[in-house]
Formats: structure tokens, C-alpha cells, sequence
């Protein structure tokens, strides 16, 4: 999953996609709407290549309006019968909370009921960048959301996960999303340059519809972000994924690295 995707705010111009050594390549879209391309290869080979690069027109601005429907601007709100039906699982907790400690952290965040629906989702984000420790981590897997809270710490995967948890404990709707940053300056937080790799939420509210929220930069809107794919959990946007297989004695694993960042040109 590499293609981005296309937005009223981001136009794809451009999208290459490389392999080496040369693969069967066939596109399709998943139940979210990502472009997922399958490669299927024919010969034994020892390296495995990928190179997406992308030319995009990003025009979001710094400084959205969001138009929420009058029956969402205060917390809390209902969903009409058919947004609670197609949202369906994106309402629901992905992870377990026997003792309550995810629902205390989030209810600590509500002041009043009713509230300003979506002043509360901002400090629910900003206390998550305030409250925890960015760490750039290379291993496997994502935090629960109570790990997150209990270290103190985590990468914007777990930044991710605990904020659309968080939003689910609520009974909003809410969705993980991988892709890039957009920062030529190199200002942003986790990054490593423009095109570096990252993940974030959106939050759906009635007229609005999916608003980014990128807890690790203390963010609103989609000026930097550039979504590669959406999903109910982390797990159904990994970048890449896929097997391999070979005789008994050949079959090893030979590691798997990062050689370069996809080349993200942003025509502001």
C-alpha cells in the first residue's frame, strides 16, 4: 500500500512503482478504498527491491475551518442511524480495558457534558503529545493504548492507536491512517526528511466528515499529511507486507531495511 490517496485537498499527479526483480504486478482496492498492489514473482532471487515515487498537488491549509453539523458540535451527540451503521466497528474499542484505566485517562479530558465536540477531540490529541514521549522505534509491532499511558512513552503508531481508541471510548468514529509527511523543512516531529514515513487518525463528525488529527505534531488538518491508507487497526496499513518461501536448507531470512525514503515532491 504505497499509492496515496487522492482528496479535495491532495491531487496525485504522478505514481511509479518500481520493483526489483521484476514482478507480476496486479492493483485492486481493499474494503477501505486503498490501492493495494499485489507483486507476484516467478524466479528465486536473494533481494527484494521496492520504489514508489509520487508527484502530488497538496493544498490543504494551515489553518482549517471545519463545517460540523449543528447536531455535532457539542459532545455528546448522536450519529444518524445510517453513519452509526456504515461507521460500525470504527465506533467500537479494538483493545481490551478491564480496569477501566484508558476510559478514566479520556474521561479526564472532559470538562462538562455537554462540551464543544471538537475542542475536546484537540485536547484529547494535545494530552497525548503532552502527556507522552516521542520515541522512534524500528521494532515490530504497536503499543496497547495502556502500555502507551503506563511508559510514558511511544512512536506515532502508538500515538495513533491511543488517540483513535481514545475517541472510541467516546462513541466517535474513528480510523488509523499510515502514509507520509510532508515537512521540507525537516521541522516535524519524526521526520526524517520530506517523504518520511508516519501514522495518525481521523476522526469522523457529521458535515465535517474525516478530520486528521496527528497527535504527535499537535496537529489539525492535513497540511503536512499525505494518506496512504485507512484502517480499523494498525495492522491493516502496513506499508508492505507479504512471504517468501524456498528449499528447506535455503530458506533464510536475510533482514529487511529501510535503503531510501520515497521521493515526495509536494507542488504547493
Amino acid at each position: 500500500m504505497l499509492r496515496p490517496r487522492e482528496t479535495q485537498e491532495l491531487r496525485l499527479l504522478s505514481h511509479t512503482l518500481s520493483i526489483t526483480p521484476k514482478a507480476a504486478i496486479t492493483w485492486a482496492h481493499d474494503v477501505s478504498g486503498n490501492a493495494i498492489a499485489t507483486a507476484l514473482f516467478d524466479a528465486p532471487t536473494d533481494h527484494l527491491t521496492i520504489e514508489s515515487r509520487v508527484v502530488i498537488d497538496l493544498t490543504a491549509p494551515a489553518w482549517p475551518v471545519f463545517t460540523i453539523s449543528a447536531s455535532a458540535i457539542e459532545y455528546p451527540f448522536l450519529y444518524s442511524s445510517d453513519e452509526w451503521t456504515d461507521l460500525g466497528a470504527l465506533t467500537a474499542p479494538q483493545y481490551a480495558d478491564p480496569d477501566g484505566r484508558l476510559s478514566q485517562w479520556v474521561e479526564g479530558f472532559v470538562m462538562a457534558r455537554p462540551t464543544d465536540t471538537l475542542s475536546l477531540l484537540k485536547d484529547i490529541s494535545n494530552g497525548v503529545f503532552a502527556q507522552i514521549s516521542y520515541e522512534s522505534r524500528e521494532t515490530e509491532g504497536t503499543q496497547s493504548p495502556v502500555v502507551t499511558i503506563d511508559r510514558r512513552s511511544g512512536s506515532c503508531r502508538d500515538f495513533a492507536v491511543l488517540l483513535a481508541e481514545a475517541a472510541r471510548m467516546l462513541g466517535l468514529g474513528s480510523r488509523i491512517v499510515s502514509g507520509y509527511l510532508s515537512d521540507p523543512d525537516e521541522g516535524l516531529i519524526g521526520s526524517a526528511g520530506s517523504g518520511s514515513t508516519h501514522a495518525w487518525v481521523e476522526i469522523y463528525l457529521p458535515g465535517a466528515g474525516w478530520i486528521a488529527f496527528d497527535p504527535t505534531n499537535r496537529s489539525v488538518g492535513s497540511q503536512n499529511l499525505i494518506p496512504v491508507a485507512v484502517g480499523r487497526e494498525i495492522h491493516q496499513v502496513v506499508p508492505v507486507s507479504g512471504s517468501f518461501s524456498g528449499e528447506r536448507d535455503a530458506l533464510t531470512y536475510l533482514g529487511v531495511g529501510v535503503v531510501d525514503r520515497p521521493v515526495v515532491q509536494s507542488n504547493l
